[in-house]
């Protein structure tokens, strides 16, 4: 997934020291196990940890358009832009050069063919920063629905800034210090935007840009989402879902390294890995590699619930057996849900004290399994949101309220 930190300080060349930004970087290797990479001058750091997904062997960051004696713009990027390859035909024919065959460059060659409106033709799930140094500005860019998480925190002239709080809290600058609303937000189990519990660190809304220049810091919005009526039919809405659906799993479809699907047996995951299925078969490509997770003993001990009314993956294999895809259930034993050093690790990871009895440990194990195999996995995350799967969103005691039902207890 990526990982990114730095910092720029306008007003004066920084004393900052490149062991700092190393230590902000080191804090999201397990954002990117894969490569490290530092780049800085007198007023700027940035750092990356990298998934490595798209051109393993050149796509390294930080990266520079230009040389690195004069370079014109220099990207720290974390997520994918799932239409670069249309970017960058567009861009090739307007006469730039790649030297690479992923996304990050398609970035860099946008904004500087584009200016800063280049983030409005940008397709995917995204979080990074882009510095200019011939203009004297560094542009923070966070996704239209904030799937990539982007921190920050102004210390004085400085603004520090990454994709985690940890590394934001491993630079000396920083102090960490509760804030109010935001202990009040996660006692409350519900988000305020661009709120943390931490005073002075915040996050990058949705849709933003966090312009920092000699003009000091904006934000800017560049996306939101419409409300317009819905005045298709059945039939033209059906279609539409599905050619919408089709698109998007098309793109995340495309990798160089392996991939696979998580498969619980539910509408959406089924939904999305049947897609996959298509999509690769078509092309020549497959069968797909999907994985599921059951508990040791579940069979015999298992007992329904509201929030589980069934065993999942009696389901998954009937999915299975019906699209025939490469799978393997991963079974997790009570002990490993129980152990120290597995809880320690998902507490780490969360840099906040919110987790949900076992579902983060089980997901964590259930990750490092998968891992063995596959480096990018296809799942239904908001599935249940964007289309009524939660109980309450069909409870007429929730539904006749004047709140949106995305929380109800």
């Amino acid at each position: 997934m990526c990982g990114i930190a730095g910092w720029i300080d306008l007003s004066r060349p920084t004393e900052w020291k490149e062991a700092d930004l190393e230590r902000m970087t080191r804090t999201l290797v397990r954002r990117g196990p894969d490569d490290e990479g530092l780049w800085a001058d007198e007023h700027v750091g940035l750092g990356h940890r990298r998934l490595a997904v798209l051109d393993v062997r050149r796509g390294v960051q930080p990266m520079i358009a230009g040389s690195a004696e004069q370079p014109h713009a220099v990207l720290c990027y974390s997520g994918e832009v799932y239409n670069f390859r249309e970017l960058r035909s567009e861009l090739a024919a307007r006469g730039h050069v790649f030297r690479t065959h992923g996304d990050t460059e398609v970035v860099l060659n946008a904004y500087l063919e584009w200016g800063e409106s280049f983030v409005e033709r940008l397709t995917g799930m995204f979080a990074f920063a882009l510095w200019d140094p011939r203009a004297r500005r560094l542009l923070l860019v966070r996704d239209r629905l904030g799937i990539k998480p982007l921190y920050y925190a102004r210390t004085g002239d400085a603004v520090l800034f990454a994709s985690e709080p940890k590394a934001v809290l491993a630079h000396p600058e920083f102090t960490a210090r509760l804030d109010h609303q935001g202990l009040a937000d996660l006692l409350g189990l519900v988000k305020t935007p661009g709120v943390t519990p931490f005073r002075d660190l915040y996050e990058v809304p949705p849709g933003h840009v966090l312009t920092v220049d000699g003009n000091g810091s904006r934000l800017t919005r560049y996306w939101a989402l419409p409300t317009i009526p819905h005045e298709d039919d059945i039939v033209d809405t059906v279609a539409h879902v599905r050619e919408l659906l089709f698109d998007i799993v098309r793109g995340q479809l495309i990798t160089d390294v392996p991939l696979c699907t998580l498969l619980s047996g539910g509408l959406d995951s089924s939904a999305l890995t049947a897609i996959a299925t298509d999509v690769l078969g078509k092309a020549g490509e497959g069968p797909v590699r999907s994985f599921s997770v059951d508990f040791v003993g579940s069979a015999d001990h298992f007992r329904a619930s509201e929030f589980r009314p069934e065993r999942d993956n009696p389901y998954a294999l009937q999915v299975v057996d019906h699209l025939g895809t490469a799978h393997r259930t991963i079974e997790l034993a009570d002990e490993a849900l129980t152990e120290d050093g597995n809880r320690d690790a998902v507490l780490g990871a969360h840099d906040l004290p919110l987790t949900f009895g076992d579902v983060d440990t089980s997901l964590y194990l259930l990750f490092s399994a998968i891992r063995e195999q596959s480096t990018v996995a296809l799942s239904g995350e908001s599935a249940d949101e964007v289309f009524g799967g939660y109980n309450w969103f069909h409870d007429p005691r929730v539904v006749g309220t004047a709140d949106f039902p995305w929380l109800s207890t």
